[in-house]
């Protein structure tokens, strides 16, 4: 288990793989992750071993990429991407990033549970099974707050019980994008994590929530960093994934208004990191 880097979420803007590669190493992660497009154009062009070397020369890890299909648009757009997937998944697996991830809406207006449920298998097992036919496992995020469900007509998968259920539906290679805010906005608990497999969970997101609002009043672009307040038990959390053997990355999410008020990237980088020293300083 290691802290790693998704810039986005904190704000940080990169370019290209080099300046990727260098926000992880330069502020102390670990591991970072990837646009697969950008991996697989790097590959056709110079070679995986070209690109695999930026990784190790740095000592940082590729640790995962985002879901590059629309599978939840239209049968058009799902297919066109399905077609472009293979060669996507060949190129994250020669330079060794095996973690797909992507998230689930917990609510629609146009699906019935029954129906959205097998909607999402259906949409999902094809991606999963290109995706194993390289090696990789995908992680499917379930979404905590009441108060995005209480904008739409129909409640879906929110939680992890529900999230599990569905996975084991898809594939054998498929798990869950496991973030603390989820579990914590879901009523879980640190306890429900130790009753896992290591091979439950794919990808982990960590932040924190703000103090004084209810369970369920928490509005999920309202965020913290992961350990500023305690209101969510992160080292429970943690402890729980060492517990079960989970050695993949960890990243932080906090959509912290904050963090864009900062001077610049290196501030938001140093500062995120900070958090994550901080929590990881908690495991035995």
């Amino acid at each position: 288990m290691y802290i790693a880097l998704s810039p986005g979420t904190i704000g940080v803007k990169v370019e290209n793989l080099s300046q990727r590669i260098a926000a992880a190493k330069d502020h102390g992660f670990a591991g970072v992750d990837i646009n697969v497009s950008e991996i697989a154009d790097l590959v056709d062009a110079h070679g995986a071993e070209v690109v695999r070397t930026q990784f190790e020369e740095a000592e940082v890890i590729a640790c995962g990429w985002g879901m590059p299909v629309a599978w939840s648009g239209s049968e058009e757009d799902w297919k066109r991407d399905l077609e472009k997937l293979p060669r996507l998944a060949k190129a994250a697996a020669e330079i060794g990033c095996f973690r797909c991830a992507t998230w689930v809406s917990p609510c629609s207006n146009d699906r019935a549970f029954d129906e959205n449920l097998a909607f999402h298998i259906e949409r999902f097992k094809p991606i999963a099974e290109t995706l194993g036919a390289h090696g990789h496992r995908l992680g499917l995020e379930f979404i905590g707050p009441k108060t995005i469900r209480a904008k739409f007509k129909y409640s879906f998968i929110h939680d992890m019980p529900g999230m599990l259920d569905m996975t084991s539906k898809i594939g054998d290679n498929v798990g869950l994008l496991l973030d603390c805010w989820h579990l914590y906005t879901s009523h879980g608990r640190a306890s429900d994590v130790a009753k896992l497999q290591e091979t439950d969970v794919v990808y982990v997101h960590v932040n924190d929530a703000p103090p004084g609002v209810a369970i369920d009043e928490q509005v999920d672009h309202v965020r913290c960093l992961p350990g500023e307040t305690g209101v969510i038990d992160i080292a429970g959390f943690l402890d729980a994934l060492k517990s079960i053997g989970y050695s993949g990355p960890v990243v932080p999410e906090p959509f912290k208004k904050e963090l864009a008020d900062l001077a610049d990237d290196a501030a938001r980088l140093d500062v995120t990191a900070a958090s994550m020293r901080k929590i990881f300083a908690t495991l035995d």
